[in-house]
């Protein structure tokens, strides 16, 4: 079947609420890991993950950070107004966003929209002992969002600052809780470093430093690409074929010594976590569009969600190896004097799709009739995604975010 016409439904399974995670193990590390190679099921604990590694070979971890990204104001009338922060709209580099000072502009959700028509929204704390004031006012709709533009009282407060005192980390609508504080720390990796995210890159949250020395000690190179995860992760598949569906756009930002180290891995990666294998899988075809002309923009890289499948980048890239993208990647970014490449990716990846680079998958256990579902699917080839979802359930695995991990080899 053409990967258009997949109906979500064939990717349901019965996930009853107890299964679910609603909170980490106390050790990040002792989850359970379940293993698949080569069509074979077993398990072990997370911690023992190295011994499963081939040596010499390239793991990918997205090290973006989760920021407080929801904000309660409360009207006149008493009415409480939700401004969930999506993704930065002036200045729209998530860098100088996190820097600004005085006055910013995001793409949002509103959280009680209907009570919100117009006028400001203020909110008076304290940052750093002194007391600032924030204003919010709603403008013109964006897509499915709106655009609200943010002031605050102080030029020495950033706007990182402000989130840290007054937003809210926004875990998963599915566990069906209130952010806690234990979630500030817990619904991190380790790792993370670039702030930007509003959802973790959860199949992160099992490592520790000492999984990740022993990693190191097996030898096992490691490198970090940015991935930006946005509410869209979230998104659930509401139409009956998936080629009506529409993939959210994330924004990615991967340096030269990754590129690097990919050519000196043969362009082969373990990816970790689904937000790893975007990155990756993406960049295969930003290199496939520069096959033919390396004086494109960063923008013209953004990869559409059909582009793997049809049109002339998908007819491109039956002529371009994977080394070969990496090489128009390395090459465009000394043409244009880059240490970076920045860009943005919607692609969709679903049975049918044929995987460029990553060849071994580090995931926890997904929704059912979700696009990532449909990741994993795509992953092992046929319907093996029932082998290991039905050996998870009949193994007391937990769950989503907070639950368990697998190791996937096909």
């Amino acid at each position: 079947m053409e990967t258009k016409h997949i109906h979500i439904k064939d990717f349901s399974y019965d996930l009853p609420d107890e299964r679910i995670a609603k909170f980490p193990l106390a050790q990040r590390d002792h989850s359970k890991l379940l293993l698949y190679k080569h069509g074979e099921v077993s398990e072990d604990i997370f911690y023992n993950i190295s011994k499963y590694l081939p040596q010499g070979a390239l793991m990918v971890f997205n090290n973006t950070k989760v920021i407080q990204a929801r904000l309660h104001f409360r009207k006149e009338t008493g009415a409480l107004i939700e401004v969930f922060l999506l993704e930065p709209f002036l200045p729209a580099d998530y860098e100088q966003m996190f820097q600004t000072t005085g006055s910013c502009s995001w793409l949002c959700m509103i959280g009680n929209l209907k009570k919100w028509k117009e006028g400001k929204l203020c909110r008076t704390f304290n940052v750093n002992g002194k007391e600032v004031t924030l204003s919010a006012c709603r403008r013109e709709d964006v897509g499915k969002s709106y655009r609200v533009d943010f002031e605050w009282d102080s030029d020495t407060v950033s706007f990182a600052e402000l989130l840290d005192s007054i937003g809210e980390l926004p875990i998963p609508p599915y566990l069906n809780r209130e952010t806690q504080e234990s979630d500030k720390k817990t619904y991190q990796t380790v790792y993370s470093k670039i702030k930007g995210s509003v959802a973790a890159p959860t199949a992160g949250l099992h490592f520790t430093p000492d999984v990740l020395s022993a990693i190191d000690a097996a030898g096992v190179d490691r490198e970090e690409v940015t991935l930006h995860v946005g509410a869209g992760t979230f998104k659930p598949v509401k139409s009956e074929e998936i080629q009506d569906h529409e993939m959210h756009t994330e924004y990615i930002c991967v340096h030269r010594q990754t590129i690097e180290k990919l050519l000196r891995h043969e362009a082969s990666a373990i990816a970790v976590g689904t937000t790893s294998v975007r990155t990756l899988e993406s960049l295969y075809y930003m290199g496939v569009k520069l096959e033919n002309n390396l004086d494109l923009s960063e923008d013209d890289l953004h990869i559409n969600q059909w582009e793997p499948y049809e049109g002339t980048v998908a007819e491109t890239a039956a002529n371009v190896s994977p080394m070969k993208a990496m090489q128009n990647i390395l090459d465009y970014l000394d043409r244009h004097s880059l240490s970076a490449l920045h860009s943005s990716t919607q692609i969709i990846i679903a049975p049918g799709y044929d995987y460029k680079i990553v060849k071994m998958l580090v995931t926890n256990f997904h929704q059912p009739q979700s696009t990532l579902l449909l990741l994993v699917s795509a992953f092992l080839h046929g319907g093996d995604w029932h082998k290991i979802y039905d050996y998870a359930l009949a193994h007391d695995f937990r769950f989503l975010s907070y639950g368990d991990s697998s190791l996937l080899i096909p």
